[in-house]
């Protein structure tokens, strides 16, 4: 099968990519178990794309109950090099409203209970994350923001999100605190996946959906799940139509990105020392060094 380059994980209320023709279903199992859901293969634009649904199709899994290991290692083995997430996220400042659009450049990551590497028992691999965004990826979907021409929205082209583990929102303290830390948005789900991209030596980048303004606004209502739902929907078309300019532009280029080298410098155990259960378990990640 012809590598798919391109990956794309949709989060709430982004269940499937509208556009995708030549469509199929491919379920994967992996060393770390089975992806959210099905992957869907096909074609945006002439061009494979290879989508997953975070939560599952039917919004099925808590942040903490996604299997993010699986998700990535399935997207690394069909070929992704690309991965564009799209998540909802609560605004941390006073200028990111509802509705608007984020690109995060940093993540601080308050999750606990999620495996959060590939590595160990046997294999060990510290990844630099000091920037783990990929910066021309982040640069492709601004570009696409400016392609899709929308008007009436705002993009925010940097900010630090705020990863915690829910699936409950914030208490009111944990949200101011959240924003004295300078974080712009806050969500549940793009750590550790984003760890995990870095690992897999995929570039990576994040496309955030303002939906609320989590629990600090004094003029404001707490967020609730359906407040943020009704906003994802506002939403949802918008990001599709900002996606597929942003596999047209990738596509065009190819670009590359300091993610596609990142076990050059991370890898401290040779392959040669690793078990061949190590290998095999590791195989998508580590073929280049064997």
């Amino acid at each position: 099968m012809q590598a798919i380059r391109i990956g794309i994980i949709g989060g709430s209320g982004l269940y499937r990519m509208e556009g995708l023709t030549e469509v199929r279903e491919q379920a994967i199992q992996t060393p770390f178990g089975a992806p959210s859901d099905a992957l869907l293969l096909g074609r945006l634009n002439g061009i494979d794309v290879a989508f997953l649904a975070r939560h599952g199709r039917s919004h099925a899994l808590i942040p903490g109950q996604i299997p993010f290991r699986a998700n990535i290692y399935a997207m690394k083995a069909l070929g992704v090099q690309y991965l564009l997430s799209v998540s909802a996220v609560g605004s941390m400042r006073e200028d990111i409203a509802p509705l608007d659009m984020v690109l995060p450049d940093q993540f601080i990551d308050f999750t606990h209970q999620r495996e959060g590497s590939f590595f160990g028992d046997g294999a060990v691999a510290h990844v630099s994350l000091a920037d783990p965004v990929c910066g021309v990826l982040r640069g492709v979907l601004a570009e696409s923001f400016a392609d899709a021409g929308f008007a009436d929205i705002r993009l925010h082209r940097q900010g630090s999100y705020v990863c915690i583990e829910g699936p409950a929102f914030s208490t009111r303290a944990e949200s101011h605190w959240y924003r004295s830390l300078g974080a712009a948005v806050i969500g549940m789900t793009n750590m550790p996946e984003a760890r995990l991209a870095r690992e897999a030596e995929i570039a990576y980048a994040t496309l955030a959906l303002a939906t609320d303004w989590d629990c600090w606004h004094p003029q404001q209502a707490c967020v609730t799940a359906a407040m943020a739902m009704a906003n994802l929907q506002g939403n949802a078309q918008r990001a599709q139509t900002l996606l597929a300019y942003a596999v047209r532009r990738i596509a065009s280029r190819w670009p590359v990105s300091a993610a596609h080298g990142a076990l050059a410098a991370a890898l401290v155990t040779p392959p040669a020392a690793m078990t061949e259960a190590v290998r095999v378990r590791l195989a998508a990640l580590i073929a280049r060094f064997l």
